[in-house]
């Protein structure tokens, strides 16, 4: 039986960036606030010896377990979905920080026309240009509304860059200056000129020098090792909230962190919401934790998940439209091109976010009349550093094993080098988040089941961003490429990134959304839901830096929220 606890003001479930910040906000404040994190308490000295790819790369260390909670993905609604065994298509996270811990560090503002995406289309193409089996809507914000909250986390966060010549201009310097600019990012971004586009520095979470945030915590200058994508950096020269808001959270004395606490469900009674259900996977001891305010702060799918398990909203079902709970579930696709250079670069070296992008084919900075699709990508070429196992990419044709790949390998690893783009995908009617009906994880409840497909308008841009992509690499002379191509279906083991978004969208519209603009749910006042779930659909950029700026414009919510009660927003 459960032991019920003594119970808090708030109680954030998910200790990541959005959850970091929640928690540092309320706390500076002196609310009473219980963060929950399923898995272990990280520093940065647990990084100290981090540099095994192995180890973090192939083996997943810093992920969810998938042995004992995954997911199950299928392509249509006629078929039976199968458990993901290996992470391929995306990545969820575990331990304190989570994603925030092992990202690249790009960070983005969304452009003023991703938050209005339906009404700035049919405004300009008319209502036809978009067929209705693409559930796009605003998002029930504006740019103009949220900017602030991006600029308080690119001060949190110690963000580097410059002024974007195809964005809003800025009221604010980035808070550090760009990173260091490489031959080969020389190369690429004369290149980019050539092409008649408009590069610039890629906004990086990477410190280029020394950084102290406005919260007295200080970020040390990047070495450059090339040991950021699902590495936690020794240095704490990556901003992650294990060296920003974590730290100044568990300096309020109303803060408490509690570890291995997986929760289960969202508790109710009488239909209010009254805390949580959580389990320490060490005893499997299950408490039950009050709290005046729940707040969800987890991975895309976990967030999801929670909801529905908790019976929370109402699910989405597909073939009638009805529900909200688990719509709009898009992935980041990323066309990329690989070129094979007789030119010799320093490949070892370098850094998550360490780039240049362009932004020409991206939002509506270009007139999409003659074209079937909306919206587009960024490009950017990045120098994360190579690393020995996986980093080996050869020319087509070559064999993937014995003397001529290695060979071929070898003589590639300095002289080949990939730009890729962010791409926007809309959401589709059959594309969504549901609890199968067959698998179960270790606790017994159902799993979350994916199902999700390619759709024409992925293709489309697909192929019209990989030849600008192409078009670009052309002008650094290259010896041969290497394009990415669309298969018949989507398959969820093939690596792609870690950009899902959807299934707990905000919105101006309790029909189409499941919270409002400040991820507050429209069915309970006191349960907000924060994270890449709020998206109605993937931008051209990264999504880390509008999780940040949507946690705190949430965070100044709940605090007005705990002060009158009641919903912040009208239906």
């Amino acid at each position: 039986m459960a032991e019920t606890l003594d119970k808090k003001e708030v109680v954030v479930v998910g200790m990541g960036w959005a959850g970091s910040i929640v928690a540092a906000e309320l706390a500076k404040s002196g609310r009473q606030v219980l963060g929950l994190e399923r898995g272990r308490e990280k520093t940065t000295q647990d990084y100290l010896t981090a540099h095994d790819e192995y180890r973090y790369v192939v083996g997943h260390e810093m992920m969810q377990d998938l042995s004992k909670e995954t997911i199950t993905y299928r392509n249509t609604l006629d078929e039976e979905a199968l458990p993901m065994r290996r992470f391929g298509a995306f990545l969820i996270g575990t331990d304190v920080g989570g994603g925030g811990v092992h990202w690249n560090g790009d960070t983005w503002f969304y452009h003023p026309y991703d938050f209005e995406l339906k009404s700035r289309t049919e405004e300009k193409y008319g209502r036809d240009k978009v067929s209705n089996d693409y559930l796009i809507q605003d998002w029930g914000i504006t740019y103009d509304e949220l900017l602030p909250y991006y600029e308080k986390f690119e001060e949190t966060a110690g963000i580097s860059g410059e002024q974007n010549p195809m964005g809003p201009e800025r009221r604010k310097p980035y808070p550090t200056p760009p990173m260091k600019m490489t031959p080969l990012l020389s190369d690429f971004k004369a290149a980019c000129e050539a092409a008649g586009t408009t590069p610039f520095r890629t906004p990086a979470g990477n410190m280029s020098e020394e950084y102290t945030n406005p919260d007295g915590m200080t970020l040390a200058a990047c070495q450059y090792c090339g040991f950021c994508e699902k590495f936690g950096c020794e240095w704490g020269a990556k901003s992650s909230p294990i060296v920003t808001t974590i730290p100044v959270a568990k300096q309020q004395d109303s803060f408490e962190l509690r570890t291995n606490a997986n929760v289960l469900e969202i508790m109710k009674e009488d239909g209010e919401v009254t805390g949580v259900l959580y389990i320490d996977p060490r005893t499997q001891k299950e408490y039950i934790q009050p709290a005046d305010v729940v707040v969800i702060t987890s991975h895309t799918t976990n967030n999801t998940k929670l909801l529905l398990h908790s019976e929370l909203g109402t699910p989405y079902d597909p073939e009638t439209g009805d529900g909200t709970v688990g719509k709009n579930y898009c992935l980041h696709i990323t066309p990329s091109v690989t070129a094979f250079f007789d030119k010799e670069y320093n490949m070892s070296m370098g850094a998550g976010a360490l780039g240049v992008t362009i932004d020409d084919y991206n939002n509506d900075n270009f007139d999409h009349s003659e074209y079937n699709f909306i919206h587009g990508g960024s490009i950017s070429m990045k120098q994360q550093g190579k690393r020995p196992i996986l980093e080996n990419a050869v020319p087509q044709g070559t064999k993937n094993w014995g003397a001529e790949f290695k060979n071929e390998s070898i003589k590639a690893y300095n002289r080949s080098a990939g730009a890729w783009a962010q791409m926007i995908t809309l959401p589709y009617v059959n594309n969504y988040l549901s609890l199968d009906p067959t698998y179960t994880d270790e606790y017994g409840r159902p799993l979350l089941r994916v199902t999700y497909d390619l759709t024409d308008h992925d293709r489309n841009v697909h192929e019209f961003i990989a030849d600008r992509i192409e078009e670009i690499l052309d002008e650094m002379n290259p010896v041969s490429k290497n394009r990415s191509e669309l298969g018949e279906h989507f398959d969820i083991l093939p690596a792609h990134n870690d950009h899902i978004v959807g299934g707990t969208i905000m919105g101006a519209d309790p029909e189409t959304s499941v919270v409002n603009n400040y991820l507050q749910m429209w069915d309970a006042d006191n349960v907000f839901v924060i994270g890449g779930s709020n998206f109605p659909h993937n931008g051209g950029y990264n999504p880390t830096g509008t999780v940040g700026a949507l946690a705190y414009r949430a965070a100044e919510g709940i605090e007005q929220y705990l002060d009158d009660n009641g919903p912040l927003v009208d239906a």
